[in-house]
């Protein structure tokens, strides 16, 4: 039944790989369905020439990276201030860092961006931070990055608080901004036009009006012009301070 889909690329696919970005598993799953064909997920960055990692072809389970290369070395740096540790019980978790031969030896001609990059022993810092399975295969699971803190002492990491509200099919982009003097961040969301218009029809409003500085008070959160966004599952993983607020 799945002949149709597949001679769409020719018919005739050995095999495919993705790449470049996280893919959802829901989506993986799907592909290796449609085309009947082993699949490939990999994983790397410019600074290790490209993949350092790649699953089996006939692994059934989807949501990891595989494990390393033969051409390159992994460890995990502990991440003390997000609570991520190699000591983590059943899966350790951490900051992936990398050391080989497909690993650049640093910045062309920045040496303070080497520094930064690289620790003394020559282990580059990926910035991602990874859980091992017991199997040795790697999942990707946050951002060490990028990270800053708030007044309170609370650290953020903006990267990981876009990427939730990108999940919504209102949100089209989305910034995340701290300042260490603030309690709380704040969030520039950039509404998704095609699906605010099928939202205003279905709720029977005009869409110039849902631009507005309209917003519901304390005793009606649900008036004109606002609306809650459901982040499901994931937004259990936002702190108190990090909930998109009206």
């Amino acid at each position: 039944m799945f002949r149709r889909v597949s001679a769409l690329l020719g018919g005739s696919v050995r095999y495919m790989i993705t790449g470049s970005a996280p893919i959802d598993s829901s989506v993986l799953d799907l592909l290796k369905v449609c085309f009947c064909c082993p699949f490939f997920e990999g994983y790397g960055l410019t600074e290790t020439s490209g993949g350092s990692s790649v699953t089996w072809p006939n692994d059934p389970i989807t949501g990891h990276v595989g494990g390393p290369l033969p051409c390159v070395k992994w460890r995990l740096q502990d991440v003390p201030e997000m609570n991520y540790l190699s000591t983590d019980k059943p899966y350790p978790r951490g900051e992936l860092q990398m050391k080989g031969a497909s690993v650049t030896s640093g910045y062309y001609k920045r040496p303070d961006k080497t520094a930064e990059a690289f620790d003394k022993d020559g282990w580059f810092k990926t910035g991602d931070v990874a859980m091992i399975y017991p199997n040795g295969s790697v999942k990707i699971i946050d951002r060490s990055k990028n990270i800053f803190k708030l007044s309170q002492g609370e650290y953020i990491a903006p990267e990981k608080i876009e990427n939730i509200f990108a999940l919504s099919t209102m949100i089209q982009q989305s910034m995340v901004y701290g300042d260490s003097l603030r309690s709380c961040v704040v969030a520039i969301v950039v509404p998704h036009m095609n699906k605010a218009v099928e939202w205003a029809k279905a709720n029977g409003k005009v869409l110039s009006n849902c631009f507005r500085q309209e917003r519901g008070t304390q005793s009606d959160p649900g008036g004109p012009g606002f609306q809650e966004v459901d982040f499901g599952r994931h937004g259990n993983s936002l702190q108190r301070s990090q909930v998109l607020r009206p």
